[in-house]
């Protein structure tokens, strides 16, 4: 009977889209063609990457472009002004904050005077920690994939030790190429065990290369034994005293996609048709123990886990008004060329005759242009500003409603003239929704910041790297800076008075600015400082003699 199909899962929100409904029984719509149609690919992975096309294609502008290919010609005419990309811009903004800072909880302490061995530890390790950030441009790769996640839904971070730049290596891939194995009865929130990398090369024909399928897997497994019978234990060392059975296995191959077959799924790919790649130093890629008992790869989702691995894009709630938007504008568009080159009715009117066809030339109107009207002739123009004016209102009405549903308010958007809001209070309550919004992304990516810190620990200690010492991993988090502008100017006067009236103490008043932005690297540094120089003061005041009036 053809009855259709009604599906609840994390891409649904775009079922209403025609490339996205086509994807319910397995088999993506020819716009999504040629990447979703590879044989090699997961079918529980068709949605997933249907939805990042759809996506992307918002982000460039190109909505109406794919929408032709599911049978809308007119949406070639569509108008799109990079609403979605502004969208997303602003939500990533404000997840980052202006500064990212990793942590070591016990860091602080270190220069006390009865500063304890775990807290020089835990700042040597927070200094080590920032100086390979700095050295491998965490900040700019974080953009890079950050905006995949607020975008997409997810992103993805490979850690890898390089022994020619003595440190850990950090990449980030595009999500369309991760490929977890995940078990039917496992917790979505669980760490796979066996992950792949996969995508497809496109034919070469001047290097006379075909197509190929690239997959790089990462899988946890026993330590290779010299006997089957004999189970090899291996202490790794960030932990010492517990011996270990498990051992991370590397291995990169290419296969023809000829040579695959209708049913071979990316985790069934034949390996006597593979082709493994090899290191520089001659290593064959080919089940490559990496002496480590993790999985080097970091998948952060944009939401907070509620059932599904993978997360939802910022725009998931948002995109039919998006597509509202969209439409409204293109009308205005027409609207408004017919009112700046208005339609015009003329009547009695005579047309000049070109002399070679004999036929009445067309009539235009420029500025100058005189016609000459017979009696009772006249003109009729089409006056359109009206609709114009509702429809750049209608605009305005969808934009702020697509605001407010995506918690991205106007004044976060930069859409709301400051002199309009009537005082600080209320800008912070008009915020309220922002903070929300930002506290859960970053909820989100806590624990996963968290450890993709501990394995830059391990891999440095796996590979032997100098002032990375052997012993338990330390607890380092990512702290990230305000995402809101703050008014420096009230935050010093209420720490000048509070701090003048014995309400709280200056650490706390110095942590405070700190918090607001002031250039303030350490706290204790700056309230030694402040110390030194009162009891400076004070002394000159005391050894300063008292002045005398003359009698």
């Amino acid at each position: 009977m053809g009855l259709r199909t009604f599906l609840t899962d994390a891409w649904s929100w775009l079922n209403y889209k025609p490339a996205m409904a086509a994807t319910l029984d397995g088999r993506p719509h020819r716009a999504l063609a040629p990447e979703l149609r590879a044989t090699w690919l997961p079918d529980d992975s068709i949605r997933r990457l249907a939805a990042y096309k759809l996506l992307s294609a918002y982000d460039c502008n190109q909505a109406g472009e794919l929408a032709t290919f599911t049978g809308n010609e007119a949406a070639a005419e569509r108008r799109e002004f990079g609403d979605p990309s502004t969208f997303v811009d602003t939500a990533l903004a404000h997840l980052l904050g202006k500064t990212q800072q990793i942590i070591v909880p016990g860091a602080e302490h270190a220069k006390d005077e009865d500063a304890t061995p775990e807290a020089m530890a835990a700042a040597a390790m927070q200094q080590q920690l920032r100086d390979w950030a700095e050295a491998e441009l965490l900040p700019l790769r974080m953009q890079a994939a950050e905006r995949k996640a607020v975008l997409l839904g997810d992103a993805v971070y490979l850690l890898a030790w390089d022994p020619a730049k003595g440190r850990v290596t950090l990449r980030t891939y595009d999500p369309g190429f991760y490929f977890p194995v995940l078990d039917d009865d496992a917790d979505p929130g669980d760490y796979p065990s066996r992950v792949h990398l996969a995508w497809e090369i496109p034919e070469n024909p001047r290097r006379g290369l075909k197509a190929r399928v690239r997959r790089v897997t990462f899988e946890l497994g026993p330590i290779a034994a010299g006997s089957a019978d004999h189970e090899v234990t291996r202490r790794y060392p960030w932990a010492p005293d517990r011996p270990s059975t498990l051992t991370c296995y590397l291995s990169d191959a290419e296969w023809a996609v000829d040579d695959l077959r209708h049913g071979q799924t990316l985790d069934e790919l034949p390996l006597d048709k593979a082709t493994f790649r090899t290191r520089p130093d001659g290593q064959v890629l080919n089940r490559l123990d990496l002496v480590i008992d993790f999985i080097p790869v970091v998948h952060v989702s944009n939401t907070v886990d509620d059932g599904e691995h993978f997360g939802q894009s910022t725009l998931a709630k948002v995109m039919q008004a998006l597509d509202e938007l969209a439409e409204t504008d293109t009308d205005s568009s027409r609207a408004s060329a017919t009112t700046g080159a208005p339609i015009i009715g003329l009547a009695g009117a005579r047309a000049e005759v070109d002399r070679v066809t004999g036929r009445p030339k067309p009539l235009s109107v420029e500025p100058g242009t005189i016609f000459q009207l017979a009696d009772g002739g006249r003109m009729d123009v089409l006056d359109t500003s009206e609709q114009l004016a509702e429809l750049r209102a209608r605009v305005e009405e969808i934009r702020d409603r697509a605001a407010v549903n995506a918690r991205l308010p106007a004044v976060s958007l930069g859409t709301v003239d400051p002199t309009d809001v009537p005082s600080g209070y209320a800008l912070q309550i008009s915020l309220g929704p922002l903070d929300s919004l930002v506290d859960s992304m970053r909820l989100a990516r806590a624990h996963k910041y968290a450890l993709l810190l501990k394995m830059v620990q391990r891999l440095h200690q796996a590979g032997r790297a100098e002032g990375w010492p052997a012993g338990g991993t330390l607890a380092a988090r990512l702290v990230f800076g305000p995402h809101m502008p703050t008014d420096r100017q009230a935050i010093l006067d209420e720490v000048v008075k509070g701090v003048s009236a014995g309400v709280f103490s200056l650490e706390t008043g110095i942590r405070m600015l700190q918090d607001a932005g002031y250039p303030i690297e350490d706290a204790r540094e700056e309230v030694a400082r402040i110390t030194a120089r009162d009891v400076a003061t004070s002394r000159d005041q005391e050894a300063r003699p008292p002045s005398s009036s003359a009698s």
